[in-house]
């Protein structure tokens, strides 16, 4: 009976020290006399007691990892101190525990010596410009070191870069009269700009101009030239009414007395616009001058007569 208790107490004793709870997303390496043996995944896992041991906890999550400051030196000899951060996640747990010391301190340092290496190629003014080019960088140099760690780098931020204060300030400067330069070249531009479209303007309203007084002296000719043909057209029309006037009954008296009066007029509107009058030889007789108008009204007749105009 005491020997039975004794092993069911020995049991119950073997059984609590070689059972292993290992939580999610974690894997425990163990080793039998120094060498390794298995993982032990999530759950409940045993081990044989005093000849086994669990020489290596590995976390499988994503891990942040602090780089502390440290000073690099850009292309142009200038000492700037960054730091940053890294992501990284253990893929394989056998690589991790065996492949080196510490995987997280390897990953810092790596990550610093690359971040130093890579300030090097740069300027100081490329410097804050390619920090995306800098990171991707950063991630393909661990990732390839890190092949045999069991270690993946899944990205990394250079959070700041200081710089000497002299140099800030002579960056403060240099970007300060960037924009005075920047301002005075668009002034420039705005002025030069309202010159070209006050030029174009003078032109265009110059053309207008033009245009418009073609156009008026255009419309100017177009009514003077209807206004002759309306003045042609009234005077044969008038013509027309005289000549059959005059071939009607006493038509040749009228015109006759017509042309008289048409004549005596014509010597008083001289008399009225002009100093010096010209006039008949016997002008104290009324009747001489009406005899002469119609002298001139049958010479005229005679003229344009058909038996006249056959002799020609």
């Amino acid at each position: 009976m005491i020997l039975a208790i004794f092993l069911s107490l020995l049991f119950l004793v073997v059984i609590y020290l070689g059972s292993r709870i290992v939580p999610h997303e974690e894997v425990w390496i163990v080793q039998r006399f120094g060498k390794y043996l298995r993982k032990l995944g999530p759950g409940a896992n045993w081990i044989v007691p005093f000849i086994d041991e669990v020489a290596y906890r590995h976390c499988l999550k994503e891990q942040p990892l602090f780089v502390p400051e440290q000073t690099a030196i850009t292309q142009d000899n200038v000492s700037v101190i960054l730091d940053g951060i890294v992501y990284v996640k253990i893929v394989d747990p056998i690589g991790a525990s065996y492949g080196v010391r510490d995987p997280i301190h390897a990953v810092i340092q790596l990550f610093q010596t690359t971040m130093r290496s890579e300030i090097g190629k740069l300027p100081l003014d490329q410097t804050f410009e390619e920090r995306v080019s800098l990171n991707a960088k950063i991630v393909e140099a661990i990732n390839l070191a890190a092949l045999s760690w069991g270690v993946r780098c899944l990205r990394c931020e250079i959070k700041d870069i200081k710089m000497p204060e002299d140099i800030r300030k002579a960056m403060e400067l240099q970007m300060t009269a960037e924009r005075q330069k920047r301002a005075h070249i668009l002034e420039s531009e705005g002025i030069r700009q309202s010159k070209i479209n006050e030029s174009e303007g003078q032109m265009q309203a110059q053309i207008n101009m033009a245009e418009a007084a073609q156009i008026e002296r255009v419309s100017r000719a177009k009514a003077e030239a209807e206004a002759i043909v309306a003045l042609s057209e009234a005077t044969a029309q008038s013509l027309e009414r005289i000549a059959r006037a005059i071939d009607a009954q006493n038509g040749e008296k009228a015109a006759a007395l017509q042309v008289a009066e048409k004549y005596i007029e014509a010597f008083g509107q001289i008399a009225k616009e002009g100093n010096t009058i010209v006039l008949p030889a016997q002008l104290q007789h009324p009747a001489n001058m009406v005899a002469e108008a119609l002298s001139i009204y049958d010479h005229i007749k005679r003229k344009s007569s058909p038996h006249a105009l056959a002799e020609k």
